[in-house]
């Protein structure tokens, strides 16, 4: 086994955990907290204007 050999190798094993990654987190299990993450900047209380909040 070569070098070259390794290395297609290595680019097969990076692109199946890359779609192992994608597959996961598109998965509908997960969607439900995903969407309550994506809303967390929008939940937080709003301090006053040239207030620092508490």
């Amino acid at each position: 086994m070569d070098i070259d050999s390794l290395r297609a190798v290595y680019t097969v094993v990076a692109f199946l955990t890359f779609l192992g990654i994608v597959l996961w987190a598109y998965s509908g299990a997960r969607r439900a907290r995903f969407e309550e993450a994506a809303r967390l900047p929008f939940d937080e209380e709003e301090s006053p204007v040239g207030g620092q909040r508490q």
